[in-house]
């Protein structure tokens, strides 16, 4: 079963932001749109190359009305060493949650058992809190923020016109498709 459509489930975790420790929950999310990134952990390769592709787009995502959220199975205390000590990671302006029991991974089933480490998951979450775009990597691929960023776009569109779709490669401004039988077979 997929993930897809579904409320998050309830949570409890500590994130490092903007220079404080801060508590969150499933309710944090409410009444906004939510980017959560999963990656496997601190102080490693390709994890601080996509979290400052991330930083270098957090006020597209902002201006979009979207909290970004990185989490790793590391705490709140390893999230403030490595932006205290990495120059890509002193640029993320947004909660780096620590997730050092594995249950937020679980709960979005991204977490590597024998390892201890989450896969590099991505989850667009609705302001209900329910999860709209889910895409799952191997830990060796890097993700693209702005690819996220377009599919953000294209969550919120649908969202906010209702029996409308964005095909393929759409793009903010490009048109949609209203599915109907005159579409069937002429696409």
């Amino acid at each position: 079963m997929s993930l897809i459509n579904t409320q998050v489930k309830p949570f409890k975790a500590t994130a490092y932001h903007n220079g404080k420790f801060v508590d969150l929950t499933e309710a944090s999310l409410k009444g906004k749109w939510s980017v959560f990134v999963f990656y496997p952990a601190d102080f490693t390769f390709v994890c601080p190359t996509e979290l400052e592709d991330l930083a270098d787009h957090h006020a597209e995502f902002q201006k979009l009305g979207v909290d970004v959220y990185g989490i790793s199975t590391d705490t709140h205390f390893a999230h403030k060493a490595w932006h205290d000590t990495s120059d890509a990671i002193k640029k993320v302006q947004y909660a780096l949650i620590g997730d050092p029991t594995g249950a937020l991974s679980r709960n979005f089933e991204v977490m590597i058992e024998e390892e201890g480490l989450a896969l590099r998951g991505t989850f667009v979450i609705n302001p209900d809190g329910f999860i709209k775009v889910l895409e799952v990597h191997d830990n060796g691929i890097g993700r693209d923020a702005a690819e996220l960023l377009r599919k953000v776009k294209a969550a919120q569109y649908v969202a906010n016109h209702p029996g409308e779709v964005c095909p393929a490669k759409w793009t903010e401004g490009a048109a949609t498709l209203t599915p109907s039988l005159d579409l069937v077979g002429k696409i």
